[in-house]
């Protein structure tokens, strides 16, 4: 591949002869047993013996108890294991089944036959290209596992013990698991069986399920005890402002890369001749336009004139990066009115740009409520005679309940909390309907059009209701609650959180490692 096509390539990514362990070790070990018995005695002896072997074997008594892992002292075995590798795997799938066939994992296949290919390592940033998936999910398996060992140890070391609100959840979770098992038809232990596999019990499911919810409710604690003053958020902003600010400007791009293909479409190698001409020629258009745009002409107008190599864009809220274009906009010596012509030559460009302002977004978040009601699905096809009027019925019917809630709510005690009674109730939102349709310190462009529209109404004041209707969402009956902190305040905050967090984690985690024991590890994944 020519460098010219790297360049390229890099800019558009911008914008059977296996043999079963198992079988063999079975096959020594019963050739071990034979030779120790028979200088013990009878045949008879021996034939008890491997039968009895045979039993053992099948009845998951060496995989349930063999040590797979030791970490910090603290055994686990391999069903204990695929309690969290099972849970890996499935968790990314769920998060990234659109994208399998990209990343090249083959659900299908063993994972122990894949290795991870560059697009996968590109895709999945954590992974390494050249290990199989089987190790990518297992090593996410362990460092989890010797997380929640070490958080689960600094809980017992500083007082922090299970509660009655976290066993109550646990039993929900194992009520849940008991529901889901008879939904599909299978008992517990078949449904439990099929997704970790046949060594798992109701017993480790739960006590690992324990320990991880006593992991997060420890590190939960301590994430809700920070708290910062103005001040401190003030300063912690001064100190990283380019993160947090936004630009307004307006720009072109005007490309100056060489075509690699000839007029019949043919591929053709770019030189470096070739490469400095274009960019040549980009420079005479970049000055062309800013030639126009100081003489008065806009800047779209002028990008115009030569639309077939220069794109126009007008910024609100360009964010920082470390291109040359992002460079020039967060300079602090950056005045309202600079222009200039910037080339960037590792992406075979030049610039025409403008700066009109920069900040930090100092408008308040907001607190709301909400009840959403979806219409029903059609049972009809759409090519079926009465489909569109089946869906407008199912429509109105959905705006009329909206309605009837509100209504419903107004003829009551009409508050915040007999709204927050009717929304567990009604609501189809599964994020909020249990706390009442409580969304806090919801920023702009958070949710869609609509409801953002409702939330920022600049006459918008504390106990307002209404009705709102998203095509892909349905009816939304609304609270507004009030508001909260200004936006840049929540984003340092949340930095400010994630970093202390990151190092407490780092701390009470600092020695745990997972140490894998070979025969143990024969029955993970």
């Amino acid at each position: 591949m020519s460098a010219s096509r790297e360049k390229k390539s890099r800019q558009e990514q911008t914008g059977s002869g296996w043999n079963d362990p198992k079988t063999a070790r079975e096959a020594k070990e019963r050739k071990e047993e034979r030779r120790t018995n028979i200088l013990y005695g009878t045949i008879g002896v021996v034939f008890l013996l491997v039968a009895i072997a045979a039993v053992v074997w099948k009845s998951n008594i060496i995989p349930k108890s063999a040590t797979a892992v030791t970490i910090n002292g603290e055994t686990y075995n391999a069903a204990e294991v695929n309690f969290y590798f099972e849970n890996n795997y499935q968790n990314f799938l769920n998060q990234n089944y659109n994208y399998l066939s990209m990343i090249g994992l083959d659900t299908g296949s063993s994972l122990k036959s894949q290795t991870v290919s560059a697009t996968g390592a590109m895709f999945v940033t954590d992974a390494t290209e050249g290990e199989t998936w089987y190790d990518y999910f297992l090593n996410g398996a362990l460092d989890q596992m010797a997380g929640i060992q070490a958080l689960n140890d600094a809980a017992a070391a500083d007082g922090f013990t299970w509660t009655d609100e976290l066993q109550a959840d646990l039993d929900a979770n194992m009520e849940t698991l008991s529901s889901t098992a008879s939904t599909y038809g299978y008992t517990e232990q078949q449904y439990l069986s099929l997704i970790y596999g046949s060594t798992m019990t109701r017993s480790i499911y739960e006590e690992q399920t324990r320990r991880s919810m006593l992991a997060t409710a420890y590190l939960q604690d301590y994430q809700d005890s920070l708290s910062y003053t103005d001040e401190e958020l003030e300063a912690a902003y001064e100190e990283a402002r380019t993160t947090y600010d936004h630009v307004t400007c307006q720009f072109v791009r005007v490309n100056g890369a060489a075509a690699d293909t000839d007029e019949e479409g043919n591929e053709i190698e770019v030189t470096d001749e070739m490469t400095a001409e274009a960019m040549a020629t980009a420079k005479t258009t970049a000055d062309a336009i800013y030639a126009a745009y100081q003489a008065g002409t806009s800047l779209e107008d002028a990008a115009a004139e030569y639309e077939s190599t220069a794109s126009y864009t007008n910024s609100e809220s360009y964010t920082y990066n470390t291109s040359v274009l992002g460079e020039w906009l967060y300079d602090d010596a950056r005045q309202a009115g600079d222009s200039a012509v910037l080339e960037d030559a590792d992406n075979d460009a030049f610039y025409v740009v403008v700066f009109n302002s920069r900040g930090r977004d100092d408008y308040n978040t907001v607190n709301v409520r909400h009840i959403l009601i979806q219409p029903e699905a059609s049972e009809l096809s759409e090519d079926d005679e009465g489909y569109e009027d089946d869906v407008a019925a199912k429509d109105a019917e959905a705006q009329q309940k909206a309605q009837d809630i509100l209504d419903e709510w107004e003829a009551g005690a009409a508050t915040e909390d007999s709204f927050a009674e009717l929304a567990n109730e009604y609501s189809a939102d599964g994020g909020s309907n249990t706390n009442g349709g409580l969304y806090e310190q919801v920023y702009q462009g958070q949710m869609v059009t609509e409801f953002n529209d409702w939330c920022f109404d600049p006459a918008r004041q504390p106990g307002d209701t209404g009705i709102i209707h998203n095509d892909s969402t349905g009816y939304h009956v609304m609270y507004f609650v009030g508001y909260d902190k200004p936006y840049w305040q929540i984003r340092v905050t949340n930095a400010l959180v994630s970093d202390a967090v990151d190092s407490f984690y780092t701390e009470k985690t600092e020695g745990y490692t997972a140490e894998q024991s070979s025969f143990g590890m024969r029955f993970v994944g």
